[in-house]
């Protein structure tokens, strides 16, 4: 059976306007692009000098960077890390078949996505220390981020798992699986590489929300930024004030850029790993499961 038509291909005038739209979409572009290096030329922004302090240790810019990306991807890799265990065990349990499992489980996950993470790590970074708890600015930070994203990687995880034709699990059943194998040896896998590149996008997001730790006092990457900024503009006004701004968002990007690019690798790395025979989609047989099943279905 083959795939209804949305819609129709693209006839030669309706070609021409899309080449059209697109030359004129790319030339407002550099035209804009164009435009705001004027500006900056005529500001005196790209000067070489002002730039080269980007480099120069003398200056101590570059010793600062670094340390506050190292601080950045100390608290963000914690976090992912926290976020993706806690969130896929939140999502399995909130598959559960037991209502004492599945109903709290679901107020936790609805609960940490609807509060926005700045209250919830002000609220931990504030309220702590009102309990007795000595929290630092690395502690709220890691807190916060991952209780907000676990709920939000919790769901993911749920609707990848969900997203597997039920049809798999009816099989496993049938060969006497019991339920933890299904979901780790037949849904999980696949589940995994299809949510893949969401799960990906939500991390490279929990690494942005690590700025957030500007506002507690947490040296992260725009932290530091910031202190190099005060720091020239005593002496220099707001000089070299772009040039900071920009070199900490050249390293975001950077990063962000080297984890979309992680994640392709290790798709189509699963993808040629994974890769089965048109029409198999369970790798279920008698020689792989056949006595084992028996054996299960007979306990």
């Amino acid at each position: 059976m083959t795939a209804p038509i949305l819609y129709d291909n693209p006839g030669p005038k309706a070609r021409r306007r899309i080449l059209i739209g697109s030359i004129v979409g790319v030339a407002l572009i550099l035209i804009l692009i164009a435009y705001i290096l004027i500006k900056l030329a005529g500001n005196g922004q790209l000067e070489a000098q002002r730039w080269a302090i980007l480099f120069d240790p003398r200056s101590s810019v570059p010793q600062f960077l670094l340390d506050g990306l190292v601080a950045t991807l100390q608290v963000a890799g914690l976090g992912m890390v926290l976020a993706a265990v806690l969130g896929a065990l939140l999502a399995i349990g909130r598959l559960s078949d037991r209502r004492w499992v599945r109903i709290p489980l679901t107020t936790i996950i609805e609960f940490f996505r609807a509060v926005p993470l700045l209250v919830i790590i002000f609220a931990v970074f504030f309220v702590g220390p009102s309990l007795g708890l000595r929290i630092s600015a690395f502690t709220a930070v890691v807190i916060g981020l991952t209780l907000y994203n676990m709920a939000v990687i919790a769901e993911i995880v749920r609707a990848g798992i969900l997203s597997i034709d039920q049809g798999q699990s009816e099989a496993a059943y049938g060969v006497g699986m019991r339920k933890g194998q299904v979901m780790t040896s037949i849904l999980l896998p696949q589940a995994i590489r299809r949510m893949l590149p969401v799960l990906i996008a939500q991390l490279v997001v929990l690494l942005k929300d690590s700025s957030l730790g500007f506002l507690i006092g947490y040296f992260e990457l725009l932290r530091s930024a910031r202190s190099l900024v005060e720091f020239f503009r005593r002496d220099f006004g707001d000089q070299y004030s772009f040039q900071i701004y920009v070199a900490a968002a050249l390293i975001y990007i950077i990063v962000n850029v080297i984890m979309s690019t992680f994640a392709r690798w290790l798709d189509k790395r699963l993808a040629r790993s994974k890769k089965a025979p048109e029409g198999e989609t369970l790798p279920l047989n008698a020689e792989q499961f056949g006595a084992g099943g028996a054996g299960m279905g007979a306990t």
